[in-house]
């Protein structure tokens, strides 16, 4: 075990923040499990505190195989990965749900022989925010023109977010505002930027007149999303007004100390009590303070994301570090915000707390591939990445 501990390399802050987060979230996933437990697990929850212990075992092992590797073979991976996302994601997009219309958008693949779905989606945002990175530290000094930026830049950026937005728009929103403020933070021209951003503008509006003009072309996960911008408006009153309001009950009913652990009362009517309103868990068992530290965690984290990028010996370290860390906070508190009404329903989990698999496993993987570029960086260390390399992932990137 000791030299298990030695072996470890990077931040250990980082190791410590998520070490921490996995811990708690045992606490509110088995109290939030209850009513899961009572709908389809019998009354045992014991069953889904072992998967969400399974899951965070093996983002732990994705966390600790990823952080080995040297941060700059991510740069040809994300070349060889972007091909493979786009085609997870347009068979996810094609795929029929036999349940329901044969124009169903899903965005879960059912993968055969082990018994767990996944969702392409998590996977596309970090290597796309990988590929950014790579092609920012490349144009750093070249003086770069719109026209020469578009093709390997945002038309696989595009390309990514296009296939994941009739499905799950909160997603692809997500992620196309974190290309811009790495995009931003690594020199691109803020009046390309612009001219991109008006264009995504334009394209969602033709989607978006285009489907209430065509209603039947992709019925199920539009009609979702598009429903949720409406329910915010206040313009309905159905299933996610009853979430919200499960959701401010819980919370008011916290207060400042909250009521204890396991407690809850509103778990047993909130739908997605483990997953996508655990927060509002959080705060009725253990009030404004327990929620409030859960909020320093995620800025703690956040704060070592930007030492990390500051730290790191080369451009693209820098940008893979705030492409990759940053997104994990912003969903941490889109999940906050939705739970506190401040923004419509999204579907986005707390990053490390809520249960399911691929989000914890995806999480992990970016987490990794920080702590690899913390890795590289320290007292009177040489820098790896200033290093010749014969490495093939190297050479593809140098070449494309």
């Amino acid at each position: 075990m000791k030299q298990f501990i030695n072996d470890i390399k990077g931040d250990r802050t980082i190791w410590a923040i998520t070490a921490l987060l996995a811990i708690f979230s045992f606490l509110p996933v088995y109290s939030a499990a209850s009513n899961l437990a009572y709908s389809y697990g019998g009354g045992n929850t014991f069953g889904f505190v072992v998967k969400h212990f399974m899951h965070l075992f093996l983002g732990f092992v994705i966390i600790y195989a990823i952080h080995k590797l040297p941060y700059r073979y991510f740069k040809g991976l994300s070349i060889i990965m972007l091909p493979v996302v786009a085609l997870l994601l347009l068979y996810t997009m094609f795929q029929i749900d036999s349940s329901d219309s044969l124009t169903n958008t899903k965005r879960w693949i059912s993968l055969p022989f082990v018994g767990f779905s996944f969702q392409p989606s998590t996977l596309a945002s970090v290597v796309l925010m990988v590929y950014v990175a790579r092609y920012l530290s490349k144009i750093q000094d070249k003086t770069i023109t719109f026209k020469e930026s578009l093709f390997p830049l945002w038309l696989p950026v595009f390309g990514i977010i296009g296939l994941i937005f009739p499905a799950n728009f909160s997603t692809a929103a997500i992620m196309m505002l974190m290309v811009f403020v790495l995009a931003f933070i690594g020199g691109y021209p803020f009046k390309y930027l612009a001219i991109i951003g008006g264009t995504a503008i334009v394209l969602m509006t033709l989607f978006i007149l285009t489907f209430k003009a065509f209603p039947d072309l992709m019925p199920n996960r539009v009609d979702t999303w598009m429903s949720r911008i409406e329910r915010f408006r206040g313009d309905t009153n159905d299933a996610d007004n009853y979430q919200i309001e499960k959701a401010k009950i819980a919370i008011a009913t916290g207060q400042i100390q909250g009521l204890g652990p396991g407690k809850s009362r509103q778990k047993n009517f909130l739908p997605q009590s483990s997953s996508d309103f655990i927060f509002a868990i959080i705060i009725e068992e253990y009030g404004l303070i327990g929620g409030m530290m859960l909020v320093f965690l995620y800025l703690w984290f956040l704060f070592r994301v930007v030492i990390v990028a500051y730290k790191s010996q080369t451009v693209f370290g820098s940008l893979l570090a705030i492409g990759i860390g940053m997104p994990i906070v912003f969903q941490a508190f889109i999940n906050m915000a939705v739970a506190v009404e401040l923004l419509p329903v999204t579907g986005q989990t707390l990053p490390l707390i809520s249960s399911g698999g691929t989000s914890i496993w995806m999480t992990c993987m970016a987490i990794g591939i920080l702590i690899s570029v913390s890795a590289d960086y320290g007292p009177g260390e040489e820098v790896g990445t200033n290093e010749e390399s014969n490495n093939p992932l190297d050479v593809l990137s140098e070449a494309m």
